[in-house]
C-alpha cells in the first residue's frame, strides 16, 4: 500500500521503504515482462532493468498523474520493447538441415527464443484482478500457444494487445503509457487482434483442455508417462490428435502430424534408449524433465517437455533444452535406482 510516509522515505533514499513500495509487484511484473518477451531469462533481466529504473526515478513520482502499478508497468513495458527491437537486429542464426536423420522437419513460423514459465512463479503473480476490459483468463493468457503467438505480433501491437486485452488498462491509459495516440492505440489493437485471431483458428476445432490439476488432467498425464518411460510407440500415438505439432526452440521447425510426430519419438527410443520423466508444471500446464538412463545407472537429462492438452489427447508438444531444468527445481543428472 503507497503511504505518503513510505513514497517519501523511498523518495530520500530509503532502499527498504522502496523494496516495500514495489516488491508486491514485482512477481505480475514478471510475468507481464514474460508475455512480451517470451523468455524467462530474458523476462528476468527486463524485471531488474525495471527496478533499477523506478529506483533511480522514483523522486519524479507522482500519484497525481498514475498510480504506483501503472507507472511500473508503463517502465517494464518500455524496457521490454527496447529488448524486442533490440532483438530483431540479432543475426538469424544458420540451421544445417543435412544434420537431421529422416523425417527431416519442417520450417515453421515459431519464435526461436520461446522459454517456459515456471507455475511456481505463477503464485501470487495475479496482482490485482484484470479490468473489466480485459478479454482473456488468466490461465489462458500465460499457456505456451498464446505467448508463442504473441512473439509474432510487432512490438507496439504486441504491447496494445497485452495492458487493453491481457490486463484490463484502458484505452486512454495504455496510450499515455506508449506515449501515442488514443487513435494509434486503437489501430494497433484492432490489427493485433486479428492477427491474433488468424493464427489461432488452426486449433479452433480441438476440444479445450481439462482443468489443472483434475483428474481428466492426471489421467492423460500419467498414460504419456507410462508410454514415453515404457516406449510404448503405440500407446504413445493413441494421446495424439491427428494435426499434433512438437516444436524444440530455439530451432525453428518441428514435426506436424501424428505420423511425424510418431517416427520422432521412434527415433527417441531407438537403440533401446529408455527414459524416466520428473513431472512439473510450465505455463499452466503438465511439463516433465526427461532423463536418458545410462549404462552404469546414473540417468542424465536430456530435456524439458511440456504438454498441450485438447480434451483427452495432446494437441502439442514442446521440447526444451535441459538448459531449463533448473528453474523447475530439477537437476542435470538423476541417481540410479
Amino acid at each position: 500500500m503507497v503511504t505518503a510516509d513510505l513514497l517519501a522515505r523511498a523518495r530520500a533514499g530509503d532502499g527498504e521503504a522502496f523494496r516495500e513500495l514495489t516488491g508486491p509487484h514485482r512477481r505480475e511484473l514478471q510475468v507481464h515482462c514474460y508475455r512480451m518477451l517470451g523468455s524467462f531469462a530474458d523476462a528476468e533481466d527486463a524485471v531488474q532493468e525495471t527496478m533499477l529504473a523506478a529506483w533511480q526515478g522514483i523522486g519524479g513520482f507522482t500519484e497525481e498523474r498514475a498510480s504506483l502499478r501503472t507507472w511500473l508497468y508503463t517502465i517494464a513495458t518500455s524496457r521490454c520493447l527496447n529488448a524486442r527491437r533490440a532483438a530483431s537486429r540479432r543475426p538469424a542464426r544458420q540451421w544445417d538441415m543435412s544434420q537431421f536423420e529422416p523425417p527431416v522437419p519442417t520450417p515453421r513460423d515459431e519464435p526461436v527464443w520461446l522459454q517456459p514459465f515456471p507455475d511456481a512463479l505463477l503464485e501470487g503473480a495475479a496482482g490485482r484482478p484484470p479490468g473489466p476490459e480485459a478479454r482473456y483468463e488468466q490461465t489462458e493468457a500465460i499457456s505456451l500457444a498464446f505467448v508463442t503467438a504473441l512473439q509474432l505480433l510487432p512490438p507496439r501491437q504486441l504491447a496494445v494487445l497485452i495492458l487493453r486485452d491481457v490486463l484490463g488498462f484502458h484505452a486512454s491509459e495504455v496510450a499515455s503509457m506508449l506515449e501515442v495516440s488514443l487513435e494509434s492505440a486503437n489501430s494497433a489493437l484492432k490489427r493485433a487482434r486479428a492477427s491474433l485471431q488468424r493464427r489461432q483458428q488452426p486449433a479452433a476445432g480441438h476440444q479445450p483442455p481439462p482443468a489443472a490439476g483434475s483428474p481428466a488432467e492426471d489421467a492423460i498425464v500419467a498414460k504419456f508417462a507410462r508410454a514415453w518411460e515404457s516406449a510404448d510407440l503405440d500407446a504413445l500415438v493413441a494421446l495424439l490428435t491427428g494435426d499434433v505439432f512438437i516444436a524444440m526452440p530455439p530451432e525453428p521447425f518441428g514435426y506436424e502430424g501424428r505420423e511425424l510426430v510418431a517416427r520422432y519419438c521412434a527415433r527417441q527410443f531407438a537403440a533401446g534408449r529408455r527414459y524416466g520423466l520428473v513431472p512439473a508444471r510450465a505455463n499452466g500446464q503438465p511439463a516433465f524433465g526427461a532423463y536418458l538412463r545410462g549404462p552404469a545407472g546414473i540417468r542424465h537429462a536430456t530435456g524439458f517437455y511440456v504438454l498441450t492438452l485438447a480434451g483427452d489427447q495432446i494437441c502439442a508438444i514442446t521440447r526444451f533444452e535441459a538448459s531449463v531444468l533448473p528453474w523447475f527445481g530439477l537437476p542435470r543428472s538423476l541417481p540410479s535406482r
